[in-house]
C-alpha cells in the first residue's frame, strides 16, 4: 500500500512532538535553537545520504509501501521524514537524560563533600 512507510513516520513524528511538549525536551524548552539544530542535523543527513548514493552504498529497495516521490535519484520523499525523525528522537532523548544526569552528577559531587 502506497505511502504506508510515510504514514508510520508521520505518527511517529506525532508522538515525539507529544513527547516533547508533555515533558518540554526540545522545541518547547528553546524554540530557536531546537529549529536550528533540527536544520543542520537534517541538513548533515542529507548530505550523507547523497554521498552514498553517490558511491553507490545507498538506493532505493522495495517501493510497495513508499509514495514513489523521489526528493534526488535515490532518495525518496520519505527519507526526508525519517531524518526529521531521527534528529527529533535523539534531540528529544538528550533533553530527557540531559537534566538527570546533572542531578546524579550534583549528588555525587555533594556527597564526596560530606
Amino acid at each position: 500500500m502506497p505511502g504506508l512507510y510515510l504514514l508510520g513516520l508521520l505518527v511517529a513524528l506525532t508522538g515525539m512532538v507529544v513527547l516533547d511538549r508533555r515533558f518540554t525536551l526540545f522545541f518547547w524548552r528553546a524554540p530557536w535553537r531546537a529549529c536550528a539544530v533540527t536544520v543542520i542535523g537534517v541538513a548533515f543527513f542529507l548530505v550523507w545520504d547523497a554521498v552514498g548514493v553517490g558511491l553507490g552504498i545507498f538506493f532505493i529497495g522495495e517501493q510497495h509501501l513508499l509514495t514513489g516521490v523521489l526528493l534526488a535519484p535515490d532518495v525518496p520523499l520519505e527519507e526526508l521524514f525519517f531524518l526529521l525523525l531521527l534528529c527529533y528522537t535523539t534531540m528529544n532523548l538528550f533533553g530527557f537524560v540531559r537534566p538527570r544526569v546533572a542531578r546524579s552528577a550534583d549528588a555525587a559531587a555533594e556527597r564526596a563533600d560530606r
